[in-house]
């Protein structure tokens, strides 16, 4: 009788390998969650209106549970992937790096949630939910910026142009919103929701 005799590093390797998989498949579901719960909820919820509501007052009410949950199981997913991304990409350390601290800041909006429609001034968590809001937006920016030089740098043009489109989407749309554009919280959920499936879609391609 013989047996198949594996050394411990090809073990730790094929344990790796499978861990890595699994956590860029965290960061793949991670935006199609996001979107999807939060878009249904949208259309669904005889209280919200999109059009001039952005998605984060999907937060309050008797409902806002959902959306809690949403914004923090959407962060984990983002931060597990973060380090997907970190093992897939060879010095990757920035990339990882903003694309996590944005899956923490997700995370952290859902904890401040913002005050219902009506409510005099801003409580100290509206205030909370703001401040890491937008700093998430900032950070998943400078991770579709990050992804587009390494696209550019490994040859992809294409890939990089649609990173590039995919920052300049969170910037316009969030600007536009700020401004009082017509439909502000759509361009803002939609620039936002587009540049986390472009991320996430790297995710997906490199497993």
């Amino acid at each position: 009788m013989t047996a198949t005799l594996t050394t411990p590093a090809a073990g730790t390797d094929a344990d790796r390998a499978v861990t890595t998989d699994r956590l860029l498949l965290a960061g793949a579901v991670s935006a199609p969650l996001w979107s999807v719960v939060a878009l249904t909820q949208a259309a669904t919820r005889s209280d919200f209106d999109f059009s001039y509501e952005p998605l984060s007052l999907l937060a309050t009410g008797s409902l806002g549970w959902i959306q809690i949950a949403n914004f923090l199981i959407g962060g984990l997913l983002v931060v597990l992937g973060a380090v997907g991304l970190r093992r897939s990409f060879p010095r990757s350390r920035a990339l990882a790096g903003a694309w996590g601290l944005s899956g923490v800041l997700l995370a952290a909006a859902g904890v401040f949630s913002m005050d219902p429609v009506g409510t005099p001034g801003l409580s100290w968590h509206a205030v909370g939910h703001m401040i890491t809001g937008t700093l998430s937006f900032l950070a998943l920016t400078v991770t579709c910026l990050l992804l587009a030089g390494r696209m550019r740098r490994e040859g992809h043009a294409v890939a990089a142009g649609v990173s590039v489109l995919a920052a300049v989407g969170v910037v316009a749309g969030n600007a536009w919103a700020v401004t009082g554009g017509a439909h502000g919280s759509i361009t803002l959920g939609v620039g936002v929701m587009a540049a986390m499936l472009r991320v996430s879609g790297v995710c997906l391609a490199r497993r």
